[in-house]
């Protein structure tokens, strides 16, 4: 190593220190602050996946162990296939797949539960560029989801998810509840709660 560089003076750490925490998680806003105030970008924080292969249980540990409720499910060449959220795991639809296959919980896999990709609806960040949390949160609602991904566009067109809303964070960040009442999202599901 080149001898020009001097070594940094160390200091002992004082008690009751902190940390750092990222600023965006934890600021108020308004309905008219800015959207993309709100939005996970995955340019600065990495996005958590899961291989759509995985135990359901071993993605719902990983959530747990990071602090999140949404894992981006991948396949072997890390391309999206879907996304799996705690409410996936924790919902009716793990114990209804153990039923009709008759398995138990630890054999089901991410690709059971998860949201595929072509039932995922995003938003464009082209269309965020203006908006404001207002309009995130009326989006969620109009969506009924707990999240919403964002997607951007390269020079040939090709989508990449740039970052991801949450209706929990944004509830903690505007201080009120957004009510996002998750809507019933296929005819199946409709005639499920109507028979009930």
């Amino acid at each position: 190593m080149d001898e020009t560089y001097a070594p940094l003076p160390s200091h002992a750490m004082d008690p009751g220190t902190s940390f750092a925490l990222p600023a965006h998680a934890f600021d108020t806003v308004t309905p008219d602050d800015p959207a993309l105030r709100v939005m996970t970008d995955f340019r600065q924080v990495r996005a958590l996946t899961v291989p759509a292969g995985a135990s359901m249980d071993a993605a719902y540990q990983r959530m747990r162990v990071n602090g999140v409720r949404l894992l981006l499910a991948v396949d072997d060449d890390n391309m999206i296939v879907g996304l799996i959220t705690s409410a996936d795991v924790e919902g009716e639809k793990p114990i209804q797949l153990m039923q009709d296959r008759a398995i138990r919980r630890d054999a089901l896999l991410v690709a059971d539960v998860m949201t595929p990709r072509d039932r995922i609806e995003v938003l464009e960040m082209r269309d965020l560029e203006h908006a404001r949390v207002g309009h995130v949160a009326s989006s969620l609602r109009a969506m009924g989801r707990q999240h919403a991904m964002v997607v951007e566009r390269d020079a040939e067109g090709r989508q990449s998810v740039r970052g991801l809303f949450s209706a929990s964070q944004l509830e903690r960040q505007l201080g009120e509840p957004i009510q996002t009442a998750a809507l019933a999202s296929s005819f199946a599901e409709v005639e499920k709660a109507l028979v009930r």
